[in-house]
């Protein structure tokens, strides 16, 4: 049980360190990812402002009953977190992959996203 905190608390000391260096604006705002064990979570937001412009995930009832743990999941979140900021007027982000390892499904869903016309 010692080993998870000690490895979520590591992350969170990673996540610090990225997002002093990364801070979304209004012209080009930051691409936050969160994974859990059985979801993933994206969202785009606004850090001057203090305000979360688009999300999407892996729970939302546009996703269907898929199982939301695994790169098909990242891939289809990716794709909707991108339509979404589109319609909003988002063309460009900055990507904050949450103090994670880019690879897997952080890896998928960014890939996707900017398959779907995001650009970062």
């Amino acid at each position: 049980m010692i080993n998870k905190l000690d490895r979520k608390l590591s992350r969170q000391k990673r996540h610090l360190k990225v997002r002093n260096k990364i801070t979304g604006t209004a012209e080009r705002p930051r691409l936050c990812v969160y994974r859990s064990e059985k979801n993933i979570y994206a969202q785009i937001i606004d850090d001057v402002a203090r305000k979360t412009i688009v999300s999407a995930s892996s729970i939302d009832k546009e996703f269907g009953d898929k199982l939301g743990s695994n790169k098909e999941a990242a891939k289809i979140v990716g794709e909707l977190v991108a339509k979404r900021a589109i319609e909003k007027g988002i063309k460009t982000v900055v990507f904050d992959r949450g103090g994670y390892i880019y690879h897997g499904r952080v890896q998928q869903l960014a890939e996707s996203a900017r398959e779907a016309g995001l650009d970062f």
